[in-house]
């Protein structure tokens, strides 16, 4: 009864201010309209035909041996990734939360986490090409071997794995802190070893923490579109079966067929990810640890543990190095020397680089505005409201996040070429600048919302209610309140949107047209033609704005943030 009566109070606050109505009502028809539409539009066109419902379409896909085989491929690549990335995510977040370390190495660590984050997704491709491919540094010129190994499944493995360790890495290293130190303690004073004690102890724990980073990068590893296009070869996975059966055989309907399936695989994966192992781990894993752990020094274990990864980190920072060096060479696989500049003087002279990074930088900075305003607004409904529709907009704002970047691409082809339900509403976006920047809202919208809703569960809600009793509508509270309070996360949500904004391919690569130049599909375009120099020019000047920023935003915050206002204070 008490509860009813709450809910009926809550509804009635909610009607009685239109703005915060108005607010609802538009995100709700925003995201209605950008990620449920599309989605809906490629199951209509894979089960409806001119006689009604029909399963032809998959049929004929189903037919077709090569997408059969990317299918498996798929799925072979995913389950690898997935497993070597979380392995060696574990062996850095162990090394650098129970072992006794350098704060060189800490350095590489922390360099390592943060080049994915600042770099195109396929930059590591291009390296392992220059390194090891038929012209490579090492391979020809070094021990004289001239073969195509490089390319093909063992190639997407080690670059996918090689991308996507950090991400691993940076969620166990949370995971592992978070372990009261007391519980292992407690096995090595019983005389049990340290190997024992992770197996018995250490392991367990984060059981559910490792499937959650497992599923993590099978997700991305088999929504990844631009490593396999690059380096995959004649090995086909389901994301670059799509492209090339829209560019290539120009099926729209086989395509949006062949994009529902790899949606049912991802989303069903995103699914057990979200609403299972996270809650799973949150509660096995509660709160920080009591007090500080006693790090391992015992040199039998720290030396080997040290050298290894710092191997493996200077590897992965050698070939991000390859970018800005193989951007010197004067005629890639031919000429090593002398060194030149000529190629980024030709970006701009010859190869629309002055366009491609104006309207990348234009896109993205009007992009991630947005992104992080509309990310602050729904963590705001999400955390402080309470109305029927708030679970629809926190399952579609997240949705994204589970949708890869080329079905998403072709939902939007089959859902605004024509128009919205092929009425000609709407079809205006079809092949703008516009769809783009929606592109880039809606693939960031996530990130932004997890962190939003993550610092708004710390403020009291008395803060707000008091600022509500003095006479202010909910868009002063908000404007005025609330938003300062999380103005860290709103900061991080802009520059996380400008920097995957600026770096995106797959879910942009399907609907760019002439009239716009992008960074990353110049570069894709230039590797898949094998002129790796002008790539690595376009990506080494990519990777310094996307950088730039990064450290930009770490200064605002550091300055201007709320937690220096806090520290002072």
């Amino acid at each position: 009864m008490a509860r009813s009566q709450s809910a009926a109070l809550d509804r009635k606050k909610l009607m009685a201010d239109p703005i915060m109505v108005g607010t609802i009502v538009v995100l709700i028809t925003f995201l209605t309209l950008f990620i449920l539409y599309p989605l809906a539009i490629l199951l209509v066109d894979s089960f409806y035909g001119g006689n009604g419902f029909t399963l032809a379409t998959f049929q004929k896909v189903m037919a077709m041996p090569t997408f059969r085989t990317a299918i498996g491929n798929t799925l072979k690549v995913g389950f690898l990734v997935g497993i070597l990335s979380t392995v060696v995510g574990l062996l850095f977040a162990y090394v650098e939360v129970y072992v006794k370390m350098g704060r060189a190495v800490g350095g590489l660590f922390k360099v390592v986490s943060m080049l994915p984050v600042v770099s195109p997704p396929f930059v590591l491709s291009l390296s392992m090409i220059m390194l090891f491919g038929k012209a490579g540094i090492i391979t020809r010129f070094l021990l004289g071997i001239y073969d195509n190994s490089v390319y093909g499944f063992w190639g997407i493995v080690i670059v996918q794995t090689l991308t996507f360790f950090p991400v691993c890495y940076m969620m166990l290293k949370g995971l592992l802190k978070n372990i009261d130190p007391s519980l292992e303690e407690a096995a090595r004073d019983m005389g049990a070893s340290r190997w024992t004690v992770f197996a018995t102890v250490t392991f367990p724990l984060l059981l559910p923490g490792l499937g959650n980073a497992f599923l993590v990068t099978f997700i991305e590893s088999i929504a990844d579109f631009a490593n396999p296009m690059i380096i995959g070869g004649s090995y086909d996975t389901l994301a670059t079966t799509i492209y090339l059966q829209i560019t290539g055989a120009y099926d729209k309907e086989g395509a949006a067929a062949m994009a529902v399936v790899l949606l049912c695989i991802t989303l069903g994966m995103f699914i057990v990810q979200k609403y299972y192992l996270e809650a799973k781990t949150a509660a096995t894993l509660t709160g920080k640890a009591s007090r500080g752990r006693m790090l391992i020094e015992d040199r039998s274990v720290t030396v080997p543990l040290t050298i290894l990864c710092s191997l493996a980190a200077a590897f992965v920072i050698l070939m991000y190095a390859c970018v800005p060096i193989g951007a010197l060479f004067p005629t890639w696989g031919y000429k090593f020397t002398p060194l030149t500049f000529k190629w980024f003087g030709q970006v701009f002279s010859r190869y629309h680089g002055l366009q491609a990074f104006r309207d990348s930088f234009v896109l993205s900075l009007i992009a991630s505005p947005i992104t992080a305003l509309l990310s602050m607004i729904i963590s705001y409904l999400v955390v402080k409201r309470k109305f029927k529709s708030k679970g629809f907009i926190e399952a579609v704002s997240m949705l994204a996040m589970a949708v890869p970047g080329t079905v998403l691409g072709v939902g939007y082809i089959r859902g605004f070429s024509g128009g919205v339900f092929h009425t000609g509403f709407l079809q205006g976006l079809y092949g703008s600048a516009a769809i783009l920047i929606i592109v880039f809202v809606v693939r960031s919208l996530p990130t932004g919302t997890r962190s939003g809703i993550s610092a708004l569960r710390q403020i009291d809600k008395s803060i707000e209610e008091s600022a509500y009793d003095m006479g202010a509508d909910s868009f002063k509270v908000f404007m005025t309140v609330t938003l300062p309070l999380i103005k860290d996360s709103f900061l991080s949500g802009l520059v996380t949107a400008f920097v995957r904004s600026i770096t995106a391919i797959s879910a942009i690569i399907l609907l760019v047209t002439p009239s716009v130049y992008l960074i990353t599909v110049q570069i894709n375009e230039f590797a898949e033609k094998g002129a790796y120099s002008i790539a690595c020019a376009f990506a080494t000047i990519l990777i310094l704005i996307t950088y730039g920023s990064v450290l930009l935003m770490n200064l605002f915050i550091k300055y201007f943030g709320t937690s220096k206002k806090i520290k002072e204070g």
